[in-house]
């Protein structure tokens, strides 16, 4: 990996947390990424608890937030640590695979870098309107939330702690650490952005000093990236090749890795494969079909339902993103298109905090 001039300021940091005695269990009080949570899950959540963080992360507007913000520490709702820390997560889970798994990662404070300064990658684009929306809410609260979900190349660069976690929900442990030695570790790493690129963005603009982050290693067994395939309202493909979905899925994953190809769905229209260049990724390949109306599913079951039931022309079934290939795009400066990768699960919001 090439190295960067500048260097990544990776530090522990005083966390500010929910006090369980005063808000209640942790579990009602957790919440997925704000940007997966659609208004019937808001419900949901706001009625698990008075306390919930989406009442912070989807606020009815940021002034909201930020009155319930000091509220919260006003009555100890939400607390500050004693000392700064290195946190080790452990997140349990089973994927879309139904293959059980777990994920482990460091969570600490780190400096934002503007891309040019190659400290952090990103590998998607993103749009004005959920970074217009997020840069209101650190304004009115100055505080971070969600962490964002960050990978670096290599081996894990911290010892894992054994004995019982010092927090758990809904599946992720986590246990304080000591720094020793872990902020020299990770001064030359660059670090690739898995999830979290509006909030990272959102960052850059408002000149935070530091944001909350969980670094992940390349060579942690419990990442994967799962395939997110495309269902289109309208698309121009070659002439169908295949009856059987079941053989052209298997015909998919015997193409080389290092060439784009897709299954083309199309119900009573047919399947098909489609070929792309080597060096270009499967996602890449759809995207230069130009099909209209893309809608975005992990799971093939949902994308040939859409087919079948009429409410979509074709689905694209596409291959998961390699993560090597993911930095190799990263590191030329090329982003790639929207839900590229599909890193599962999200990271938890609501475990711990930064401020400014």
């Amino acid at each position: 990996m090439v190295r960067s001039p500048a260097m990544a300021v990776v530090k522990p940091f005083r966390a500010v947390r929910f006090d369980e005695d005063v808000a209640g269990p942790l579990d009602t009080l957790v919440a997925p990424p704000y940007d997966v949570i659609d208004e019937v899950g808001r419900e949901e959540l706001i009625a698990r608890s008075p306390f919930n963080v989406v009442h912070l992360t989807l606020p009815e507007d940021a002034d909201d937030a930020a009155r319930l913000w000091s509220e919260w520490q006003s009555d100890g709702v939400v607390v500050r640590e004693d000392a700064p820390s290195f946190w080790a997560l452990e997140q349990d889970y089973v994927g879309p695979d139904g293959v059980p798994r777990t994920r482990r990662g460091l969570v600490a404070s780190l400096r934002p870098e503007p891309y040019e300064n190659r400290v952090v990658l990103p590998h998607e684009r993103t749009h004005a309107g959920p970074k217009e929306g997020r840069l209101r809410l650190l304004r009115a609260t100055g505080v971070h939330f969600e962490p964002i979900f960050l990978l670096y190349d290599g081996e894990p660069l911290f010892e894992f702690p054994t004995g019982s976690p010092d927090i758990q929900a809904e599946g992720v442990k986590l246990w304080r650490i000591a720094p020793d030695g872990t902020e020299e570790a990770f001064a030359e790493k660059q670090l690739l952005i898995a999830d979290g690129h509006h909030r990272y963005e959102t960052a850059l603009a408002f000149g935070a000093k530091s944001i909350p982050v969980v670094l992940v290693s390349t060579e942690d067994p419990g990442l994967m990236i799962f395939p997110t395939h495309r269902i289109v309202e309208q698309v121009n493909g070659p002439a169908p090749a295949h009856i059987d979905l079941r053989s052209a899925m298997a015909e998919l994953e015997a193409e080389p890795p290092d060439r784009a190809a897709a299954v083309l769905y199309r119900g009573e229209g047919g399947i098909a494969i489609v070929h792309g260049r080597e060096g270009e990724l499967d996602v890449q390949l759809v995207e230069s079909l130009a099909p209209e109306g893309v809608s975005y599913t992990p799971s093939v079951e949902d994308a040939v339902a859409a087919v079948d039931s009429g409410r979509a022309a074709g689905a694209f079934l596409v291959r998961p993103t390699r993560i090597e290939d993911v930095f190799r795009f990263a590191e030329a400066g090329e982003q790639l298109p929207q839900k590229t990768t599909y890193f599962y699960p999200k990271l938890l919001s609501g475990l711990l905090f930064i401020t400014e």
